[in-house]
């Protein structure tokens, strides 16, 4: 209950302040303009394949969004000098980290029913199964979850909102070319970084219109591992 009232009072502030309509607006608008040039543009593909490219560069711009919403969440207190104040009030770390977490993940998903529009457009002169349009949404938001977790890592690590989303970047951007380390390593070594591929291993099956467990369960385990993280990164902070 503690943690709704925290997430309530965040996603408050994230209407109320220009600087959440902003990173919406902007990223809605390039990813409108990749769709249009590099998806729609190629009317010669398949609709399901015009879905399919919708899927990858909404995924990328998914992970961007993650981060410049989870920047803020630990570090604007930190940096305002009011995370004192949370430390005093009788709630949990946890409670602080879980309600700040699906106060962005809400804006993410906002975010992402503003994207709804594009995958209609294709319906317009195509023809697609919704199955496929639900899968891929469904990947998009586990890895929106998953960012989102490792960017409040991220906050709760930083002293401020610039470092939050340089450290949150960094550790996303290790996650996505493990796939490259897999390629250039032998067994077991290859399967491990494989499977730790925040992208390439867990998304493409999404973006086909696929639903597979392992996927589903690996970014649930990301988005745990991280927000644990960042609650022991508070509890290590309270007692210093």
């Amino acid at each position: 209950m503690k943690a709704l009232l925290i997430a309530r009072r965040e996603l408050a502030g994230y209407l109320r302040t220009l600087s959440g309509y902003l990173i919406i607006a902007v990223i809605l608008a390039l990813n409108g303009l990749f769709f249009n040039a590099f998806a729609l543009g190629k009317a010669a593909e398949r609709s399901a394949t015009v879905l399919s490219n919708f899927f990858y560069y909404s995924s990328g711009f998914t992970i961007v969004a993650s981060v410049f919403i989870s920047m803020r969440l630990l570090a604007e207190e930190r940096q305002a000098g009011t995370l004192p104040l949370l430390y005093s009030s009788p709630v949990r770390d946890r409670d602080i980290v879980l309600g700040k977490y699906l106060a962005g993940l809400v804006f993410l998903a906002l975010y992402l029913v503003c994207t709804v529009y594009m995958p209609l457009m294709v319906m317009v002169n195509g023809k697609v199964s919704a199955g496929h349009i639900a899968a891929g949404y469904l990947g998009l938001l586990l890895l929106g979850s998953a960012s989102l977790a490792v960017g409040t890592l991220g906050s709760a690590l930083a002293r401020n909102q610039l470092l939050a989303a340089i450290l949150t970047a960094c550790m996303l951007v290790g996650l996505i070319v493990c796939w490259l380390l897999a390629r250039i390593t032998a067994q077991p070594l290859s399967d491990v970084f494989s499977a730790l591929s925040l992208w390439n291993q867990h998304f493409p099956p999404f973006q086909a219109g696929l639903v597979h467990v392992r996927d589903v369960a690996y970014y649930l385990l990301v988005t745990y591992v991280a927000l644990f993280g960042a609650t022991r990164v508070l509890e290590a902070r309270r007692w210093r």
